[in-house]
């Protein structure tokens, strides 16, 4: 009897706990912030690599030990940052430091355009002289000291200016600039987004010299959006070469600054034709420019002399199917330079000289290198993040130049990334998991941990509080293929019962979602659809990166197929597990995930009971040449591939439910996209749902507009799954 009483007692305890944990709300994620983590800005290296800087909460910049942590002085007080006695001083800034340290940089009252690109005011503040200037009242972009910190250079209205600090003057380097006709120093919008590439200059080393793009984009179509909300609404247009279309005529020139002349560089007569990086070399009067074909499975690396034009081909690597762009780094001693290829069929780096020979391959294996931090020349060790331990997770190694030595520095289990002080005797650890919020800690060059820096535990003490169902890594096969995946199984599940699934779904080439790392908001709202009875499944199919070149390339020509055939595959074997009820599996994605959500509910109409679509492509003739053509060729070449797995042209399977939703100011997947599928549904009589968000781009943000999103997804999944 006594046993039986403590025996209540214990499971009433064990009740009153369980009953004590909350549920999670769309309000917690969405609009409270409940579940934000802490992030660590990371820090501003001082270029001895003893110090960094940072704001305080005042917006004073102070130093700092990497050694000790402490405070060492305060370099620049705001109360300075005022252009006069009486002025007010700035705010909202962001810096960066003169090479030499001598001077900084402060930008405020940002205005951003396409996915990188922003417009500021700048400032330029003398820490000797204490004293800040305006030098123009326009707000510019990229502005940029050169290596002296006598001079800034910038673009403004698609021209490219300096500013010289010694003289006081303004210095207008090109003149032809014109929106949607010529861009000088920037670059277009294809190339904002696809080659991540905004900057079109580059200061020499020693600063007496500006390479630069110009970008000639008058036979390049104009895609045309309008901005709702006045009586009237205003048509914004731009130029966007879709694919098989026209795209912008480059010229590189280098512009001296003694003489004020302009050298046009010899980069082929081929036109139609990328440059996606060009830097200059630790030579003053070299740059490496990047040539890649049209097609992108031919890349050279072209050494010219800025001063005469004169160029040479160094480097040329062929692909099958299409090239990455690679990352480069060049030596100090301008004797070689590093350089990442998939030539052996996996993602490593090697070394080459100035004049393209293969010296050495650095990193190899059946893995590949994520990051490339860089290398210390010094010590002659480079630094990576890799995909050895496992496809999912991320781990940092120190790599020798001679490749004899390679060491894991970190063993923390997820996935893990690193930011490294300027001489690579410190970095700062990022560490996070499936299931833990980012881990941040200062570690030294040989991967000690020093001190932490913020570990989350107060937001890991009140998910404690919440009603959690952990997420579990683990794979499917697929024919001869392991695909990676995450399973969130429902709250208190009992394999006794049957649960309905929804699927989350990216699937891009070389992309990952199904990785040991923390997801953020996501989590909670899929915990959020765990505790009313779903269980949530991500899977990468064929086509997504870091499980080597065939495996990821497999899709080329045919994009959408094999992708598409993997999802309906495991959702196939799910429907086979005792507790899944396959009649009742959904998926849902956004971006290219929104385009296989869609070719779900049309390939895959008798699998899958309902499908959202977030931004989708649903047809790649509508989406930009570099990234479709990439992967797809283009449509005058390979139009049946196009169209055969286009879910535009599949409509009339659809059975389920379908949730088509867009942002009517998308630049990026343009809402045409959902506008013709609309067309072909009606067409077909074919039933669905739709919402549109007015004024907003790819991300539907801002405002109120999250929470209203993922309310109408919960609520459709709700009552339709």
């Amino acid at each position: 009897m006594k046993k039986l009483i403590i025996l209540c007692v214990l499971c009433a305890s064990a009740f009153k706990i369980y009953a004590q944990k909350q549920d999670i709300t769309l309000e917690d994620i969405f609009s409270k912030g409940t579940f934000s983590s802490k992030g660590v800005a990371g820090f501003n290296s001082m270029k001895d690599g003893k110090y960094y800087c940072a704001q305080d909460e005042n917006e004073n910049i102070i130093r700092y030990s990497f050694e000790t942590g402490k405070v060492i002085d305060t370099l620049v007080k705001k109360n300075d940052l005022k252009l006069n006695e009486n002025g007010k001083a700035l705010s909202g800034f962001s810096f960066k430091w003169s090479s030499d340290e001598s001077k900084l940089l402060f930008e405020t009252e940002f205005k951003h355009g396409y996915r990188h690109s922003y417009k500021a005011i700048f400032y330029v503040y003398d820490l000797h002289s204490k004293k800040l200037v305006k030098p123009i009242s326009d707000a510019v972009s990229l502005a940029e000291f050169s290596a002296d910190a006598s001079k800034v250079a910038y673009t403004k209205d698609n021209n490219l200016y300096y500013f010289d600090l010694i003289s006081n003057k303004e210095i207008q380097i090109t003149n032809d600039g014109k929106i949607n006709n010529i861009i000088n120093g920037s670059t277009d919008w294809v190339y904002e987004e696809e080659f991540a590439l905004t900057k079109g200059f580059y200061w020499s080393p020693k600063g007496d010299k500006i390479a630069y793009y110009r970008f000639d984009e008058s036979n390049v179509k104009e895609y045309e959006m309008a901005q709702y909300g006045k009586l009237y609404p205003e048509q914004t247009k731009f130029k966007y070469p879709k694919a098989g279309e026209s795209n912008s005529i480059i010229n590189i020139y280098a512009y001296d600054i003694p003489s004020s002349k302009k050298q046009l560089i010899d980069i082929g007569k081929e036109t139609d034709i990328y440059f996606p990086r060009m830097e200059f070399t630790k030579d003053n009067n070299t740059i490496c420019i990047q040539r890649l074909n049209r097609l992108q499975n031919k890349l050279e690396l072209l050494l010219a002399n800025v001063s005469t034009g004169e160029s040479k081909v160094i480097l040329t690597e062929e692909n099958k199917a299409y090239i990455e762009v690679p990352e480069l780094s060049f030596m100090k001693d301008g004797k070689s330079f590093v350089m990442n290829s998939e030539r052996d069929g996996w993602n490593h780096l090697y070394l080459f000289d100035m004049n393209g020979k293969l010296l050495k391959q650095l990193t190899k294996g059946a893995w590949e290198v994520d990051q490339f931090y860089g290398v210390d020349e010094l010590r002659k060790v480079l630094y990576i993040s890799s995909s050895e331990v496992n496809s999912v997770e991320r781990y940092i190694y120190s790599v020798s130049l001679d490749a004899k030595n390679k060491k894991q520095l970190i063993a923390k289990k997820g996935w893990n990334t690193a930011n490294f002080n300027s001489d690579f005797t410190y970095f700062l650890l990022s560490n996070s998991s499936i299931n833990s919020p980012s881990y941040y800690a200062l570690c030294d060059s040989k991967g000690k941990e020093l001190r932490v820096l913020e570990d989350n535990n107060k937001l890991i003490d009140k998910i404690k509080n919440y009603r959690i169902s952990a997420a579990e890594m683990k794979t499917y096969k697929v024919g001869e293929n392991e695909l990676n995946a995450w399973v969130i199984k429902p709250l208190n599940f009992d394999s006794t019962k049957k649960y309905p699934v929804l699927m989350y779904v990216y699937g891009g080439p070389g992309n990952q979602l199904a990785v040991n790392r923390w997801m953020g908001g996501n989590y909670f709202w899929y915990q959020l659809l765990a505790s009313k009875g779903y269980m949530i499944v991500c899977t990468d199919g064929r086509g997504t990166g870091f499980k080597g070149e065939a495996f990821k390339k497999c899709t080329y020509l045919q994009l959408g197929k094999y992708e598409i055939e993997d999802q309906i595959s495991v959702a196939k074997q799910l429907a086979t597990l005792p507790y899944i009820d396959a009649s009742r599996i959904g998926i849902w994605g956004w971006s290219f995930g929104g385009y296989m959500s869609s070719l779900a509910i049309t390939k895959g109409a008798d699998v899958f009971k309902m499908a959202i679509a977030v931004a989708p492509v649903t047809n790649w003739r509508f989406y930009d040449n570099i990234y479709t053509e990439r992967f797809m060729r283009t449509p005058q070449e390979n139009g049946k591939n196009y169209d055969d797995n286009s879910p535009i042209n599949h409509v009339e399977k659809i059975k389920g439910k379908y949730l088509l939703i867009h942002g009517t100011a998308d630049d990026n997947v343009h809402f045409q996209n959902s506008v013709e599928m609309v067309d072909a549904m009606i067409k077909n009589s074919i039933r669905f749902d739709s919402e549109y968000y007015p004024n907003k781009n790819h991300g539907i943000s801002g405002g109120k507009t999250r929470i209203h999103l993922y309310d109408r997804l919960t609520r459709f999944i709700l009552e339709n799954l």
